[in-house]
């Protein structure tokens, strides 16, 4: 654990060598960090800008390499209800350059990508969607999906591909008809937000897959996620059913949570760990 004082809500953290790059909702910091060290000095050296508010987390992931971070910026609003001009660099997942620090847009139209995650087969970049309200207990779904440089995913004019929400105006149709549709549905307000990678044989039985932590739904009629999936892979792509990791988070009337998931991450030596922001504990993971 690493303790931050004074910054903006911080959510996502980066070791690259001795450069901890903090991910706060106006923008990226990085520290000098040494090796050990339990808090960061100092308010950083700021490097990029994203507008604050709205969804508001900011999720970092290195690239293999260690000479990228990717940093996840949501959408200010439902499908742009304050005009697209709002939304500018929003919905978008960033490339940050560690050696330059410039930055650009990556993927864009990802109303509100939270967790990322690298699939080892294929070294492609995975993220997990919070999709838009309004439209149903089931429409659209929350999904994973792998990330391409300069792919486009709808939002919001658009989901899982070309379906168009009419109730966007004025339309955009050289965007929708460029849409990419993601790879895996997570169901409709899941709250799908941590993600990883998880090597078979990690646990026992389990094959090797993204894991995924579901924080739950607040606007449906059934409740929806409050635990933590893993989605099997063959091939670098999903291949399966998913498969409830941890799960018993709510009431059996549902009418209350003992928990909800977000963070998931495997430990050095091999555990899950699930950061769970109602009952304020790390869960950890292994075989029995």
């Amino acid at each position: 654990e690493v303790f931050v004082e004074n910054q903006n809500q911080p959510f996502g953290m980066a070791l690259v060598g001795n450069r901890f790059y903090l991910g706060n909702t106006d923008g990226i910091r990085v520290f000098d960090y040494v090796p050990g060290a339990t808090a960061l000095a100092g308010s950083g050296e700021p490097l990029v800008e994203f507008k604050p508010h709205g969804h508001w987390t900011r999720s970092l992931i290195v690239s293999p390499d260690g000479s990228k971070i990717y940093a996840g910026v949501g959408s200010l609003s439902n499908i742009g209800d304050q005009g697209m001009e709002a939304e500018e660099g929003r919905a978008a997942i960033w490339e940050l350059d560690v050696a330059t620090h410039e930055a650009r847009i990556f993927a864009s139209g990802l109303r509100n990508a939270v967790g990322m995650a690298w699939e080892p087969v294929t070294q492609k970049l995975w993220t997990v969607v919070n999709e838009r309200d309004g439209l149903g207990d089931e429409t659209p779904p929350d999904y994973l999906t792998s990330v391409k440089d300069g792919g486009f995913y709808g939002w919001p004019y658009s989901y899982w591909g070309n379906t168009v929400d009419d109730r966007v105006q004025p339309q955009r149709t050289d965007l929708v008809a460029r849409a990419t549709a993601p790879d895996y549905a997570l169901g409709g307000h899941t709250a799908s937000l941590g993600l990883c990678w998880l090597p078979a044989g990690t646990l026992p039985g389990l094959p090797e897959g993204m894991v995924i932590g579901q924080h739950g739904s607040w606007n449906r009629s059934k409740l929806s996620g409050y635990r933590v999936i893993l989605v099997p892979f063959e091939g670098g792509k999903p291949s399966g059913e998913p498969i409830e990791i941890l799960g018993g988070f709510l009431s059996e009337d549902e009418k209350f949570s003992n928990g909800r998931p977000v963070g998931v991450t495997v430990a050095k030596d091999g555990a899950l760990l699930v950061a769970d922001d109602v009952g304020h504990i790390v869960w950890r993971v292994t075989a029995a």
